[in-house]
C-alpha cells in the first residue's frame, strides 16, 4: 500500500475551526507527487470536525479519524500508523502552506534516491490577524549549505539549532519505524516537537535540503502553546534530548554545540522572564548546564563572556579562558545576516532583543513575566 501514496500529510486537530479550512485548502495545493491528507480530530468540540468532512466530501485525498481526546503526541503517532505514504509530512491546523510544497520535497526525494529526510526553511508569520502581521524569513535561511547532498547532522549541525519546525520536512515512513521513532505522548501539546527534532536528525543517514521556503509559520497565536507553555517544560524537555544524545552516543562537537545552543536560549529565555534570583529558574538553569562539557561551552562564539561567566558560576567548573570577541563578531554577523534576508526594521528589532538578552545574561534584566511567583 505504501507504494501507493509518496506523502501522507498528518494534521492534528483539536478546537481548530478558525484556521482549519485554510490549511486543508492549502494542503490540497498538490497535484503531481499522490497525496493523502489524514486529519486526525482529538475530540474536538468546536466546529472542526464538520470541517474536516467538509473536505473529505470534496476531495477524495483527505482522510478523517476521529478520536477521544488523548493529546498531540498520541494524535501524531495515531495517524503515522494509519499512514500509507512513503514519505510523513505535517501541518499543523493553525498554520498554511505555500502551493506545491509536498510536491517539491518528494521531487527531491526521488532525485536523491529516497533520503530519510528532506528538509526546507519556513516563513514566520509575525503577529498574525492583525493590521501589523508581517511575514519574515526563518533565522536557517540560506544557512544550511551542505556540501554534498544527502547529507548528515555532522555536515550540517545548525539543523538542529534554531526552533524546531519539525512540520518544514518530510520523513521517511520506513525510517521512522525502523528507527523506533515515535511522538512522546503527553497531554496537550507539550512541546513534544523537540525530542522528535533530535530522533529524526541525529538518526538520520541521509538528508536533503532544499533552500525555498513552503511552510508559514503562524508565531505566538493567542491560546497557543508557545504562550501558555509552562515555565518549565522547556527545560524538561531540553533534558529529554539529552538524554537522547547520550543514549545515541553523540560526540561530535558541532553537534553538541549546537544542541548547548538551544539549552542557552531556554536559560536565557526563564532568566528574561523569572529572573536568576527565583530559585526554581536557578535550579532548571543549573542542572541542564551540568549536562555540559565546559570546554565545549567556552568555545561557542554566539554566547557573551557575561552568560559563559554564569555558567561557570552556576556548575562550580574550573573556569575555562575564552574571548569576548567573537561574539561581537557573530553579533555583527547576525545583523548584516538579518538585514539581507529580512530587512532593515527587522535587523534593527533585533537589536532591541539582543540589548534584553545582553541584560539578562548579566542579570540585570527584571522579570518581565507576572507569573514569577506562580512557576
Amino acid at each position: 500500500m505504501g507504494q501507493d501514496i509518496d506523502v501522507s500529510v498528518i494534521v492534528p486537530c483539536y478546537n481548530t475551526e478558525r484556521f482549519l479550512d485554510q490549511a486543508l485548502s492549502t494542503a490540497e495545493m498538490n497535484d503531481s507527487c499522490r497525496l493523502e491528507i489524514i486529519a486526525v480530530n482529538d475530540g474536538s468540540t468546536d466546529g472542526s470536525l464538520a470541517i474536516m468532512r467538509e473536505h473529505a466530501a470534496r476531495d477524495p485525498r483527505v482522510r478523517v479519524i476521529d478520536k477521544e481526546n488523548s493529546g498531540y503526541g498520541a494524535n501524531m503517532n495515531r495517524g503515522i500508523r494509519e499512514a500509507r505514504g512513503t514519505y510523513i509530512g505535517i501541518l499543523e491546523p493553525d498554520d498554511y502552506l505555500r502551493p506545491h510544497m509536498f510536491d517539491t520535497l518528494f521531487a527531491a526525494a526521488r532525485r536523491h534516491n529516497l533520503p530519510d529526510m528532506v528538509k526546507s526553511p519556513y516563513i514566520r508569520v509575525w503577529m498574525p490577524t492583525t493590521p501589523q502581521e508581517h511575514l519574515y524569513n526563518c533565522s536557517y535561511y540560506h544557512r544550511i549549505k551542505p556540501v554534498d547532498q544527502p547529507f548528515t547532522l555532522k555536515d550540517c549541525p545548525r539543523l538542529i539549532q534554531h526552533h524546531p519546525s519539525i512540520w518544514s520536512a518530510i520523513y521517511r515512513k520506513g525510517f521512522l519505524e525502523e528507527s523506533g521513532i515515535t511522538f512522546m505522548e503527553v497531554p496537550g501539546a507539550g512541546w513534544v516537537d523537540n525530542p522528535f527534532l533530535i530522533q529524526t536528525c541525529v538518526l538520520a543517514k541521509s538528508i536533503v535540503y532544499i533552500d525555498e521556503p513552503f511552510y508559514c509559520y503562524r508565531e505566538d497565536l493567542p491560546g497557543s502553546s508557545s504562550v501558555l507553555r509552562k515555565a518549565g517544560l522547556s527545560f524538561e524537555r531540553w533534558n529529554n534530548m539529552a538524554d537522547l544524545i547520550e543514549r545515541y552516543g553523540v560526540t561530535d562537537r558541532g553537534i553538541l554545540e549546537s544542541f548547548y545552543v538551544i539549552g542557552f536560549r531556554y536559560a536565557g529565555g526563564a532568566i528574561a522572564d523569572f529572573g536568576l534570583d527565583e530559585p526554581q529558574v536557578r535550579e532548571w538553569v543549573t542542572q541542564i548546564f551540568r549536562r555540559m562539557d565546559p570546554t565545549i561551552v567556552a568555545g561557542i562564539v554566539t554566547l557573551s563572556g557575561s552568560f559563559k561567566k554564569t555558567y561557570f558560576e552556576l556548575t562550580g567548573y574550573d573556569p575555562v579562558k575564552f574571548s569576548d570577541l567573537p561574539y561581537v563578531g557573530s553579533l555583527v554577523n547576525e545583523f548584516f545576516y538579518s538585514w539581507d534576508i529580512n530587512g532593515p526594521s527587522f535587523a534593527l528589532s533585533r537589536l532591541g532583543l539582543f540589548a534584553r538578552r545582553r541584560a539578562a545574561e548579566k542579570g540585570l534584566a527584571k522579570p518581565t513575566s507576572t507569573h514569577s511567583a506562580s512557576i
